[in-house]
């Protein structure tokens, strides 16, 4: 593709790597900041600093917050006793939006997958160990994607958290096998959420 301005190739080239942005859809929304007023421009790319500067992880759950603490982790009305385990914020997101769960969550901040070279200290899996010997902590759901690397995290997991006298449970499974939670419809989730099981079961 021909650029009538070097400053205007480089631009598409950054807007290109972001995922699932081809060069001729970066090169549309170059276009379209390009004819925006500078205010308009200003306010966006200070939006992208901004986040990139500032925004913190809580250093309860892991999820991403504007504080140390998450609206979440401080919230009276969550049900302290009872742990969400998820993969990231995406999903934090989707069950949210089910308002089917009331309790807290825990992000590992990936799944354990040795091709991409994601091994188990590279995820918040000690992290959440803690948490649960350090908490009154009675249930430990694991809601990760039914794929291979979401099974073998969980079943990583079980075998870390079944000593510690805590009821460990995973969502049904209402969700095929290698689908992502993010992508779930809200009533699939709330029901697999709200249907969980013993994850004993799954290893018997």
């Amino acid at each position: 593709m021909n650029y009538s301005s070097k400053l205007l190739e480089q631009a598409v080239e950054e807007f290109g790597r972001l995922p699932g942005i081809g060069k001729r859809t970066a090169l549309r929304l170059v276009l379209h900041l390009l004819n925006q007023s500078e205010e308009e421009v200003l306010k966006f790319t200070e939006a992208i600093a901004s986040m990139k500067t500032d925004i913190k992880f809580c250093r309860g759950c892991f999820n991403i917050s504007d504080q140390e603490v998450c609206e979440i982790c401080r919230s009276p009305k969550r049900d302290s006793s009872v742990i969400c385990v998820v993969e990231d914020t995406r999903d934090v997101m989707a069950i949210e939006n089910t308002h089917q769960f009331q309790g807290m969550y825990h992000v590992l901040g990936g799944l354990i997958s040795p091709m991409e070279g994601v091994g188990p200290n590279d995820l918040k899996i000690n992290e959440l160990v803690n948490r649960v010997r350090g908490q009154e902590i009675k249930e430990v759901i694991l809601a990760l994607s039914a794929t291979m690397e979401g099974d073998t995290t969980i079943f990583y997991m079980y075998r870390k958290l079944k000593e510690l006298n805590v009821q460990i449970t995973t969502i049904a499974r209402g969700i095929s096998f290698g689908g992502e939670l993010e992508y779930v419809d809200e009533v699939t989730l709330g029901r697999s959420i709200l249907s969980r099981i013993p994850y004993e079961r799954n290893v018997s």
